[in-house]
């Protein structure tokens, strides 16, 4: 019986083992590494040059990663293993910041090196984060990607009193409640203004205030729907420049956030 339970524990063991991951042995595909497969070439590639231009404007290096899954591990750990295996950041400076987004198990975590934490503390981390939720829940991890880049980048070039030579127009989701059938709703509001409106030849109010107040609803109703699509197109006004080059064996003691979507 003894030696049953042994084995059993061994063999547990064994498959434990067996299905770790050793993360140190990831290698960087260059500021974006898509071991799961989920961000497209475009996106890719303007994330690629932007990194780039983050780096060459304030030394701060950017690691985007996604992997397929955890494997039961935390985030914290994995993104900390990653971050330090790589040394995203110069050396000595350990301005480097990792984000990874854990596909499978719908988790994201902003690792935030020694030197940045200053710039992007805890609080800040969390917020770029949670930014990303629409997005991600909709699959667009790229996008949400460019969202992260865009913030991140954004915050240290302020930080360090520098321009950068990009320009990053945001591509806003319509969410749910933009959604709603305007156009029935906005029939319906006239049908009741011209009803409430037959019996004086000159508007509503008086002073052809019949068609001020329809023309104030159809705006403002107009205005909200189109909310959802402005400053759409992605990015734009950079060029590539010189190519990824390698992280600077930075370091990071933990700060940053979590989160899932």
């Amino acid at each position: 019986m003894k030696k049953c339970m042994r084995l059993s524990v061994l063999l547990a063991l064994g498959a434990a083992a067996a299905g770790a991951v050793d993360w140190t042995t990831l290698k960087p595909q260059g500021y974006v590494s898509d071991f799961a497969g989920v961000i497209g070439g475009a996106n890719r590639q303007q994330l690629e040059n932007y990194c780039g231009i983050v780096e060459r404007s304030t030394g701060a290096q950017v690691a985007l990663v996604t992997i397929p899954s955890l494997r039961g591990e935390p985030i914290e750990d994995v993104a900390n293993t990653i971050f330090r295996a790589w040394g995203v950041g110069q050396k000595g400076k350990n301005e480097g910041i990792l984000l990874l987004l854990a596909i499978q198990d719908r988790r994201s975590r902003l690792e935030v090196g020694y030197g940045l934490e200053p710039i992007l503390p805890d609080g800040l981390s969390g917020s770029i984060l949670r930014e990303m939720r629409p997005a991600l829940r909709q699959q667009q991890y790229g996008e949400a990607m460019l969202a992260a880049a865009s913030t991140i980048g954004t915050d240290i070039a302020e930080a360090k009193h520098v321009t950068l030579n990009a320009r990053i127009e945001r591509h806003i989701r319509r969410s749910p409640v933009d959604s709603i059938p305007w156009f029935p709703i906005i029939g319906g509001l006239f049908v009741i203004l011209w009803l409430m409106t037959r019996g004086n030849p000159r508007g509503y109010g008086g002073g052809g205030g019949g068609g001020f107040l329809p023309g104030l609803i159809l705006g403002s109703m107009m205005g909200r729907s189109s909310w959802g699509s402005r400053g759409s197109g992605g990015f734009g006004g950079y060029d590539s420049g010189d190519g990824f080059g390698g992280f600077g064996g930075g370091d990071s003691g933990g700060g940053g956030a979590s989160s899932d979507w």
